[in-house]
């Protein structure tokens, strides 16, 4: 688990997780963040098996029950920041401007 700064926010409780083909984030995160429900769009895709520098977008689809995180971050992620887990130490690491950034677990 990581706390991600997205848009303004501080996340806490964002699950990183390598198996899931999708970056997802919960309505109820949306009303915490204070964004506006009408602005998202369906993309009509089902899914399941839900186990300081330069921005990045990300896309999340929006799930509309309730979850233990506020976020799960998944391949599309890893991709975007060239990012490469350790399920074991239970780290992060992905390229920076100065070398490689390591992000240590919140759990």
């Amino acid at each position: 688990m990581v706390d991600p700064i997205i848009g303004t926010k501080r996340l806490i409780k964002v699950l990183i997780d390598g198996g899931s083909g999708l970056n997802i984030m919960y309505a109820k995160t949306l009303d915490t963040m204070g964004i506006d429900q009408a602005c998202i769009r369906p993309t009509g895709v089902p899914f399941h098996g839900v186990m300081l520098g330069k921005m990045e977008t990300l896309t999340f689809e929006v799930a509309g029950f309730h979850g233990t995180y506020h976020a799960i971050l998944g391949r599309l992620c890893y991709v975007k920041f060239m990012a490469i887990p350790n399920y074991t130490y239970l780290k992060l690491k992905m390229p920076g401007p100065c070398g490689v950034i390591t992000i240590d677990t919140s759990f």
